[in-house]
């Protein structure tokens, strides 16, 4: 019984290795001249949306499955500890400018203290030199005018002190203010909810993931074409795709990528069978523009044939003319 299943299993293998080379060969013998054909599977860039600050999520208003255009709010972290924060701050800004205006009024008193000290020192100077005054009245003046002098500078220094303190306390506003914007999570491309990973009142850390989006503005789908094939394949070719799920539809889609190495890692000296084994990825994108009107048609995972050309201004056959989905309904 051993050798008979067993050798059942090889039959199968065998039927099913020559159903797919005779499937790939009448798929080649269909595919008009200039063009080359493979299946392949749509793929979206994935973007996790992350918390920069660790926090509890007050909010989450998306859902899985829903479309979301760039810049818009997904989720929101609790701020009230920030907020108050943010007063605590905004008071210190307003002690620091009452502590400038009182520096700087301080500068004018001692200013005008100083000039009266400079004339009454003048006026000393010349009683003392007709006789009419002093010597000892003459330096009293003159330690008075010094002292003046002195106290301007270090009412100058309060003011300096007073707008560092300012800045400072400006700059931690500022701060806060940053941190309440990164308190908002909000999308940075067009896309579709995949993924929701926090529920409200969960706390996630820096950096925790709380929605994962399908980037729309990066879809495409990979192909492998063989060796001969992918040589031909210039970046910005045209490119069609029909879907297994819309099989009526035909998308246009235009070559943005190709492999500079095949997929697996060649023998140095190689027969031509082994040569047509080596495949290339190509990757075929979607315009974004498209896929505004008809998102809910082109999803992740989809496959599908894709016709790409090879030949530059070969012609698509009416079987291969962009046919769209009517969505006026």
């Amino acid at each position: 019984m051993r050798g008979p299943a067993m050798f059942a299993v090889a039959a199968v293998l065998t039927l099913a290795a020559g159903g797919y080379l005779y499937w790939t060969h009448l798929m080649a013998a269909q595919t008009p001249e200039g063009l080359a054909s493979a299946n392949g599977r749509i793929e979206v860039t994935r973007v996790d949306i992350a918390s920069k600050l660790p926090g509890r999520v007050a909010h989450v208003h998306v859902k899985e499955g829903d479309a979301v255009h760039q810049g818009e709010l997904i989720a929101e972290l609790d701020t009230a500890e920030l907020r108050a924060q943010l007063a605590g701050a905004e008071a210190a800004v307003q002690r620091a400018i009452a502590t400038i205006a009182r520096a700087q009024a301080d500068i004018a008193i001692r200013t005008a203290e100083q000039d009266l000290a400079e004339i009454e020192l003048q006026r000393a100077a010349r009683l003392e030199q007709t006789s009419a005054g002093t010597k000892a009245d003459f330096d009293r003046r003159r330690a008075q005018n010094l002292v003046a002098a002195a106290q301007i500078e270090g009412s100058h220094a309060a003011l300096i002190e007073a707008k560092a303190a300012k800045e400072a306390a400006d700059a931690q506003v500022g701060q806060i203010k940053a941190m309440l914007d990164d308190s908002e999570l909000h999308t940075p491309v067009f896309g579709r909810v995949e993924y929701k990973l926090v529920q409200a009142g969960e706390v996630v850390p820096a950096g925790g993931r709380v929605v994962s989006v399908l980037d729309f503005s990066d879809v495409y789908m990979t192909i492998f074409l063989p060796t001969g094939e992918s040589g031909r394949v210039a970046l910005g070719s045209q490119a069609r795709i029909v879907l297994d799920s819309v099989p009526n539809a035909v998308f246009p889609a235009t070559v943005s990528f190709v492999a500079a190495e095949a997929q697996f890692t060649p023998k140095t000296v190689e027969t031509l069978n082994e040569r047509q084994k080596l495949t290339y990825r190509v990757k075929l994108a979607i315009d974004p523009k498209l896929l505004e009107t008809y998102r809910d048609y082109v999803k992740a995972g989809l496959t599908g044939n894709a016709y790409v050309q090879i030949t530059p201004n070969a012609s698509w056959p009416a079987s291969l003319a962009i046919r769209l989905p009517d969505v006026s309904h």
